[in-house]
């Protein structure tokens, strides 16, 4: 499974990797705003979009938005990790359909739990 780790900081999109990889993946494309998320979408085999809401450029919300637009992404799995935990945030995120939510600061295990719950029993 190929994820890719959508966040303007280096340092978060490195966490993120760090928890994927204690979990068993291997395999991350990285991007330092929803643009160039967006062209990478097309350029590799994405399974799974982990991405920030804050970014220049073009803010995860308007990825995911921008990902639920093309029909042939309309299935691929969107976990939104953002500092952003107002309820009219996750409301928000939910509407552009985001299939989880994740509030920075956050534990592996937390991430994990939530990327289970969207991939389900395997």
């Amino acid at each position: 499974m190929k994820f890719l780790v959508v966040d303007d900081s280096p340092t978060m999109r490195r966490i993120v990797i760090n928890a994927l990889k204690t979990f068993g993946h291997e395999e991350f494309v990285e991007a330092s705003d929803g643009i160039e998320a967006f062209e990478a979408l097309h350029t590799e085999n994405v399974d799974f979009v982990v991405t920030d809401w804050n970014m220049p450029n073009m803010s995860g919300l308007e990825l995911t938005q921008k990902i639920r637009s093309d029909a042939k992404y309309q299935n691929l799995p969107i976990l939104m990790v953002t500092t952003r935990g107002l309820k009219t945030d996750i409301v928000e995120a939910l509407k552009a359909r985001v299939n989880n939510y994740v509030v920075k600061p956050f534990t592996p295990q937390i991430l994990k739990e939530k990327i289970d719950a969207i991939l389900g029993p395997r």
